[in-house]
């Protein structure tokens, strides 16, 4: 089973920072064993995918977040963080946390998939002010 609990969110202005957590509560696998990512979704559009990390260590991010979000895992705490920076009004979307042990694809394969993870979390609201 894994059990993915996003944490982190909130309302910043333009310019601020956030750093969202997904700690991985299920037994069956430990975030070694996995490919991750970040995926968000804004209203009245579709889910993207913002960050992929690999279970060799690959990044992908998407375009629009390139150079201002850092995505990385802490093995120990079975935990994925995303450090957001330098946040623009355009990031406001509900954030999720993805997840999956046997899924077959690089990094930027994966996020560009949306769908083919087997494991996301509720997600986490982001809101960012100009």
């Amino acid at each position: 089973v894994v059990q993915l609990v996003e944490s982190g969110g909130g309302s910043v202005q333009a310019g601020g920072s956030l750093r969202l957590a997904c700690v991985n509560s299920g037994v069956s696998y430990s975030t070694n064993t996995m490919i991750m990512g970040w995926f968000r979704q804004a209203p009245g559009k579709k889910r993207e995918g913002v960050a992929v990390l690999s279970r060799d260590g690959d990044t992908a991010y998407a375009d629009s977040v390139k150079g201002r979000f850092t995505i990385s895992k802490d093995n120990a705490k079975n935990t994925l963080y995303l450090q957001m920076d330098s946040l623009k009004p355009e990031d406001t979307a509900m954030y999720y946390c993805a997840a999956d042990p046997y899924l077959s694809l690089t990094a930027i394969q994966a996020l560009g998939s949306r769908g083919d993870f087997g494991y996301w979390g509720r997600g986490t609201q982001v809101t960012v002010s100009s």
